[in-house]
């Protein structure tokens, strides 16, 4: 069941991503004397142009960062706020009851482009035309296109090529699905990062060329484009109906990424790090307040007690998710007593030996602990809708959510965790002047009013995105994360049990069979739910199926090397450094030097 392939080491610097066209960028970054925070934004912008399924230019970008000098940890939040126009009796007039899953609709301010610039500015060495020149290369000379591309691409051509005129320009050349393994060239990609480091070159400093790009794209030409489509166009969405946008160029000038501090755990001398209530990463630091209280080192790591428990308080935690998490700017969030120990303590005491089937959220004094009750049966009703692959592509685009990840630490222990994601090419129509489409992360808000997230002007979405940091012993210790929508801080959750409780390291985790749940409430249209669903990769076995099964769960056995894309990367006391990425899907890649 152990792998024998050992994690990358080094002791220069280390880097492991979601594609290996990303990991090479951050490398020779490195290499050539820049700092971690510059090689992350050379390859989220690679990943941008290498992976446009999973995340673009105008996505989203949750990041975490260690700042070896000041030996402090900040968040650094890629997450768009809703446009001004976004309001629940808007949509109410338009006859939904749910923000649609791809279009125009659910469209977010980009917030990915200003937190890459915001941390390159502030934390990085480079100048931004540098650290954007191995992107550049790839949009003007073509990347070769994994699988899942064309996948992707084929699973919309109809309606790109009957309701998204402009998608189908840059998506099917020719009229045609590229092909798996040729050179996709994306020259008007290539040709908006020039125009914008042109407009950039204006400034006299180096921070100053940076700011000069974020007001071009938030103030300027990019903000313009964008504006004027999502105004002047109405086409197909998940509803079955063409929308006009909402987003404005008013929205764009008038939002900058915020820096805040991260939330985190104590958990057997670690202390685990993630984004706040906007994001789920809550829901992982919950995972581990309340698996604090199990002898997770005695047991079998892939047996049906593990499962059993780590599922069960899972359930809990995202019961928690949905009950109570929102944008802390526009709602107060408990997350105090959500990480207590005494309200975990109780919470423990729900799990039993046996499967629950219920949504349980804790009841917190002041608080209304609302869940939907219509999750499964919309499930039900969609389900023939569905296509299938990562992420799933159904024939209006809808997305059942999945990303990148970028995990570097440099020679100073420096120390990046980013999750951008956004702007998949099936969920929205591509901006012809810019070469890319929008996030649809609006998708993520409720439409019901007095919910922790309900729909509001400038407010951010709940996002599944999270990346994560550990500390051992109060010292940045480990970045890690993986693309997978609601699963991602399940996934994360089994990899990091395993490194604390039975000192594996990275690759040793990561090969590991790994799970999931569907029990709760998707982030993703059409917020559907399976109550009791667990499936665990097919390295597990048969016997722990039904040992699960026994105990109440809805248990199936997924194909082998199924379950995630975790990747992580971590720094020893004695300076060493270690990478793990990915064998599932064959993009991951971990180098070190």
């Amino acid at each position: 069941m152990f792998t024998t392939r050992p994690e990358i080491a080094g002791t220069f610097g280390v880097v492991a991503t979601t594609h290996w066209l990303a990991s090479a960028a951050a490398m020779a970054v490195l290499e050539r004397g820049g700092n971690a925070f510059d090689g992350a934004v050379a390859a989220a912008f690679v990943l941008n142009v290498a992976e446009p399924h999973l995340n673009g230019p105008a996505g989203d970008a949750p990041i975490i960062i260690h700042d070896a000098k000041t030996g402090r940890q900040h968040v650094i939040c890629g997450q768009g706020v809703a446009p001004d126009a976004a309001t629940i009796p808007a949509f109410e007039a338009l006859g939904l009851d749910l923000i649609p899953g791809t279009g125009l609709l659910p469209a977010t301010v980009p917030g990915a482009f200003d937190a890459w610039a915001t941390m390159l500015r502030d934390w990085g060495t480079w100048e931004l035309a540098d650290v954007m020149e191995f992107a550049i290369g790839y949009a003007t000379n073509g990347v070769h296109l994994v699988a899942r591309i064309p996948a992707a691409i084929a699973g919309v051509k109809a309606l790109f090529e009957q309701e998204w005129p402009t998608s189908a320009e840059v998506w099917l050349p020719g009229g045609n699905v590229p092909e798996v393994g040729k050179l996709f060239r994306r020259p008007a990609l290539a040709a908006f990062w020039q125009r914008l480091l042109k407009e950039a070159s204006a400034g006299s400093t180096r921070e100053g060329r940076i700011d000069a790009a974020r007001n071009a794209f938030y103030r300027g030409f990019a903000a313009e484009a964008i504006g004027r489509f999502y105004q002047t166009q109405e086409l197909m969405d998940t509803s079955g109906t063409r929308h006009r946008g909402q987003l404005t160029a008013d929205d764009l000038a008038r939002w900058a990424a915020p820096v805040e501090a991260p939330l985190g755990v104590e958990y057997k001398g670690h202390t685990i790090l993630k984004c706040g209530p906007w994001s789920q990463g809550p829901a992982l630091l919950q995972q581990f307040a309340l698996l604090r209280g199990f002898d997770i080192a005695a047991m079998d790591m892939v047996g049906p007690d593990f499962v059993h428990i780590v599922v069960e308080c899972a359930k809990l935690a995202f019961a928690d998710r949905e009950a109570y998490y929102g944008d802390p700017d526009f709602v107060q969030v408990p997350m105090e007593t959500l990480l207590s120990e005494a309200y975990n303590a109780e919470r423990r005491k729900l799990v039993g030996p046996q499967a629950s089937m219920e949504m349980r959220p804790g009841q917190i004094p002041g608080f209304d602990a609302y869940i939907d009750p219509h999750a499964e049966a919309r499930f039900l009703e969609s389900r023939a809708a569905a296509g299938a692959g990562e992420p799933t592509v159904a024939r209006l685009g809808a997305t059942g959510g999945d990303t990148c990840h970028i995990d570097i630490i440099d020679r100073w222990g420096n120390m990046v965790s980013a999750t951008p994601s956004g702007g998949w090419l099936q969920s929205s129509p591509v901006i012809a002047e810019l070469g890319f489409p929008i996030s649809t992360r609006g998708q993520m808000f409720w439409l019901k009013p007095g919910l922790p997230n309900s729909l509001a002007p400038r407010k951010r979405p709940r996002t599944t995105l999270s990346p994560s940091m550990v500390l051992r012993d109060g010292k940045a210790w480990m970045s890690f994360g993986t693309p997978g929508g609601d699963q991602q801080d399940q996934w994360q959750t089994v990899m990091l049990l395993r490194m604390l409780n039975y000192n594996l390291g990275i690759q040793q985790s990561i090969d590991l069979p790994n799970l999931h749940t569907e029990h709760f409430t998707s982030s993703f249209w059409p917020r559907g739910a399976r109550p009791g669903r667990v499936v665990v990769e097919g390295q597990f076995g048969q016997a722990v199926v039904d040992a699960l099964n026994v105990r109440g769960h809805k248990a199936e056995l997924g194909p082998d090397w199924s379950e995630g894309r975790l990747s992580g990367a971590r720094l020893e006391p004695d300076g060493q450094m270690f990478a793990g990425a990915n064998p599932r899907g064959m993009q991951g890649y971990a180098i070190g030097r």
